[in-house]
């Protein structure tokens, strides 16, 4: 089933409507599931509240796994993570990955947010290509592409200023790419929110957003 955030505010699926037009995929029945792939390293955080505050414990953990001389740094991290994991539930979202990774003594910082729109934050469509235009009006960098399993998606990105409320506290210039995936059958759509601080490696990161969105799939 989707995760708990999603059948709490939706209540029933059978109740989302069906769109009138089946144009950007030939699904009839709307699916109970997302999956994607994601790189080893990517720690899983979900943004339900009765089970973020153990993700958060858990990845503290895990990033000051045998650094016994830190605790006020592991207090201020975790309150990040809950500041951030109650902004992005407030926002829609559904699950937030962090990545953990590291080449040497640099952290490979990145995140991926999955989420719903929420209400007029984006254009009011069932069509892709509605959609990328409405973006591109708006300024973005935004267009059409085809995912291998999930079918037709809106493709944005944005290089500009960090959201230090959504990205624990980072304020260096923020590489981001977004995918707004119709979801078959429904007038629902998952947002797929790549985003990373890494300037000089912004285009090896970018690559590799755009491989982790091709991976996702429905059921």
């Amino acid at each position: 089933m989707f995760p708990s955030t999603l059948r709490a505010t939706r209540s029933a699926k059978a109740a989302i409507p069906l769109r009138d037009s089946c144009s950007d995929d030939e699904e009839l029945t709307p699916p109970k599931d997302y999956n994607l792939v994601v790189p080893d390293g990517w720690f899983k955080l979900s943004l339900d509240p009765e089970l973020r505050d153990r993700h958060i414990i858990a990845l503290a953990e895990h990033q000051f796994r045998g650094i016994d001389h830190a605790p006020l740094l592991k207090d201020q991290v975790m309150r990040e993570l809950r500041k951030t994991a109650k902004d992005a539930y407030r926002a829609g979202g559904l699950e937030l990955y962090l990545s953990t990774l590291q080449v040497g003594p640099l952290p490979l910082s990145s995140s991926l947010l999955i989420s719903f729109p929420v209400p007029g934050t984006m254009p009011e469509s069932s069509s892709t290509q509605e959609v990328a235009g409405a973006l591109s009006r708006r300024g973005a960098d935004a267009r059409v592409v085809t995912l291998t399993a999930a079918g037709r998606a809106v493709r944005e990105f944005r290089a500009e200023s960090a959201s230090p409320s959504t990205q624990l506290g980072n304020e260096l210039p923020t590489t981001t790419v977004k995918y707004y995936v119709p979801v078959p059958a429904t007038d629902e759509w998952l947002i797929l929110s790549f985003s990373t601080p890494l300037d000089p490696l912004a285009h090896q990161m970018t690559g590799l957003f755009d491989a982790v969105a091709n991976t996702l799939h429905w059921s």
